[in-house]
This record gives structure tokens, sequence and C-alpha cells, in this order.
């Protein structure tokens, strides 16, 4: 799923929590930024992957380093991306989740 809304993907996310193993989230948007999403996701369902994906400079950030250590996010990605390096991304996170999942 795709969403332009923050706000809007955390109601689906919730609704939805048990059929998501990654979300990838822009670093700034609208009412609610990608470091308070995530934050929001992981309290929600701590075992869905999280990627934080910004141009800005983020890991300067206090709470962005703060998520870090906590887990909250588990990789970043840096924009411009490409569609390759994007992909191996997701493929990184689905196998971690995986792994998880098999640990349990």
């Amino acid at each position: 799923m795709v969403f332009n809304d923050p706000i809007i993907a955390f109601e689906h996310f919730t609704a939805n929590k048990q059929n998501y193993a990654l979300i990838i989230s822009d670093f700034r948007m609208p009412s609610l930024n990608g470091l308070e999403l995530l934050k929001k996701i992981k309290a929600s369902n701590p075992n869905v992957r999280t990627t934080l994906m910004s141009a800005y400079n983020f890991e300067e950030d206090e709470l962005f380093q703060k998520y870090m250590k906590e887990g909250i996010i588990d990789s970043t990605i840096e924009k411009p991306v490409t569609i390759h390096r994007l992909c191996q991304r997701v493929r990184d996170e689905l196998n971690v989740y995986q792994l998880a999942l098999n640990l349990k």
C-alpha cells in the first residue's frame, strides 16, 4: 500500500498491523514526520521492519540517533535512490523479518 498522508497510513496500519512486514517512510511529511510515524508503528507492532528514507541528513538528528538505538528505525535509505538499491533494501529487510519469525 502507498499513502500520501501519514495519519491515514497509520490508521490503515493499525487496522491491519499483522499484515505488514515492512514500512518505508519519508522523513519529512506534513502533520506527522517519519520519525514519529515509525515510533507509533513500532509501538503498535514491534515485529514490523521500518526504513526511514530522506534526502535530508537525518543522521545528525538527536531524535533519529535515539530511535536507531531503541530499534524504532531498523534501516535508512538516502534519496535519490535507484530502483535496484530500493529493491535490495526491501529484500534485506524482508529477510531479517522472516529470520526473526523463524526464530520464534
